[in-house]
């Protein structure tokens, strides 16, 4: 009787730690977007110039630039404008465009579509590209630690570098997709295939490379428990081996670098999409910041760190019910 008794009581507090830890995490990612959301407006503070002085007509007197800052709410001291932003934030109100008048979440769920299919695309196909190179990497460490150099190395080319490359070979080469990506007007994304290769694979190339850097030393501390070589020596075909006594043990790092890459994918994606004239959040924000539309600039960034820490927490999720050692006692 003692045994059946005591297992209630062990899965009890197994439980509680799994809870803990996720609400835990939840509010690490809430403060985290806080601190976020004042360093990005902190950040658009410091920016030259304004909006008042974009709109009015050149050689305009002080006077009429005062009145448009008051108009545009601009006079505010700076501290009481973060105050009434993060408070209508809160609510879902993201603001109105300095610019052009309209409601920022519309400009925002017009592009996001774009760029959530462009980060979309180059996860899928960074994903596979990451797992295999850094199995390469992972079970090459024995012999030094040449190949995730090169993986390393690979990835810190530049986004334009990479994007140049591919447009010279596949475009001007090649010929087998368009020099750009502008997408026709009032279609999804998908509706045109062809113009989303260049920009997925010039993502898609340095996170795969960047991905399986960190995913290496994962495989190499897995390929080297006792489990996995109890597994050979029982003569269990290599790819046994690798789908059963390996993979499990890395579907953490995996999710959590893939949360880390999409976090990339959505800074990388500003360079690409302007790049190749592709219509998503990226170029939204060069052309807010252009013209010093502070509550656009200020929400794309807010959304896409938002995007980052959804991922990471995610990622710690996954952790969280997949290693025993991080539920609790």
């Amino acid at each position: 009787m003692v045994p059946s008794a005591s297992a209630p009581t062990g899965a009890a507090p197994r439980t509680r730690g799994t809870g803990s830890a996720l609400l835990l995490a939840s509010a690490r990612a809430l403060l985290l977007l806080l601190a976020v959301s004042v360093a990005v407006f902190a950040a658009t503070e410091l920016l030259p110039g304004d909006a008042a002085q974009l709109r009015a007509v050149p050689g305009a007197e002080q006077a009429e630039l005062d009145r448009l800052r008051e108009e545009l709410g601009l006079d505010d001291p700076a501290w009481l404008r973060y105050a009434a932003w993060a408070a209508a934030l809160a609510t879902g109100d993201l603001g109105t465009s300095l610019v052009n008048g309209r409601p920022v979440a519309d400009a925002l769920l017009q592009r996001l579509p774009a760029t959530l299919t462009l980060v979309g695309g180059a996860l899928l196909a960074a994903a596979p590209a990451m797992l295999a190179l850094g199995w390469w990497a992972g079970a090459a460490r024995r012999g030094g630690g040449a190949p995730t150099a090169l993986l390393t190395g690979g990835a810190a080319l530049p986004s334009a570098v990479v994007a140049g490359g591919l447009a010279a070979l596949l475009s001007g080469v090649l010929e087998l997709v368009p020099p750009v990506s502008l997408l026709p007007p009032d279609r999804p994304p998908t509706s045109s295939p062809e113009l989303l290769v260049l920009p997925v694979l010039s993502l898609a190339l340095p996170t795969a490379l960047f991905g399986a850097g960190l995913l290496s030393g994962a495989v190499a501390d897995t390929l080297r428990r006792p489990h996995v070589a109890d597994s050979r020596r029982r003569g269990n075909p290599a790819w046994r081996v690798a789908a059963v006594d390996v993979l499990p043990f890395l579907l953490a790092p995996l999710t959590r670098v893939l949360a880390v890459s999409a976090g990339g994918l959505v800074a990388a994606a500003t360079v690409v999409e302007t790049l190749f004239g592709y219509p998503g959040l990226g170029s939204l924000l060069v052309s807010s910041l252009a013209s010093r539309d502070l509550p656009v600039v200020q929400a794309t960034a807010v959304l896409a760190a938002a995007i980052v820490l959804s991922g990471l927490l995610l990622a710690d999720t996954v952790a969280t019910v997949t290693e025993p050692g991080r539920r609790g006692p």
